[in-house]
């Protein structure tokens, strides 16, 4: 009985399809909206708070960390300001994403699942970055040590966002 409702479903889906062309578009828009668009943009707003207030601190508290910042290589103009700021969505998004699609492997309570999240991202993304960016740029290893710690601790933050909003 059931195998034959959920095959009526099946079939009044594929109808609606075939005779609605506006259909599948607002279907994908509400799995995007869902599974996406919404846990990054809470992710994002975590993050940006997160990631400013502990970047505050940091200078506050390690101020000879951000000495090497006072450096033309560091300085640029208020036109960009916004892709700075930007920054903590940008990521949301591309992390929001990576979520969706692996979500499945990463196993335990929300934390946990965020956690390793955070820890595969920086394993697969950041230590490429950070040896590469080292490696062509004048910048000490403590200041990419910090740049490492910094990715991974908005990794972490995002996968927890992810895994209690879109397990």
């Amino acid at each position: 009985m059931q195998n034959l409702l959920l095959f009526m479903i099946k079939i009044r889906v594929l109808d609606a399809l075939h005779h609605t062309t506006s259909l599948l578009p607002r279907l994908i828009l509400r799995l995007y909206m869902k599974n996406i668009i919404k846990p990054a943009l809470i992710a994002g707003l975590i993050l940006f708070v997160v990631s400013y207030g502990g970047l505050y601190l940091a200078v506050q508290f390690l101020p000879f960390l951000f000495v090497k910042y006072i450096n033309p290589m560091f300085t640029s103009d208020s036109n960009r300001d916004i892709l700075f700021y930007s920054h903590a969505f940008v990521l949301s998004f591309a992390l929001a994403w990576f979520w969706e699609r692996f979500k499945g492997l990463f196993k335990g309570n929300p934390v946990v699942r965020g956690l390793e999240f955070g820890l595969v991202y920086s394993v697969v993304a950041l230590i490429p970055v950070m040896w590469i960016t080292f490696s062509s740029l004048d910048i000490t290893f403590i200041m990419v040590l910090s740049w490492f710690f910094y990715g991974l601790c908005q990794a972490m933050v995002a996968g927890i966002v992810f895994a209690k909003v879109n397990p």
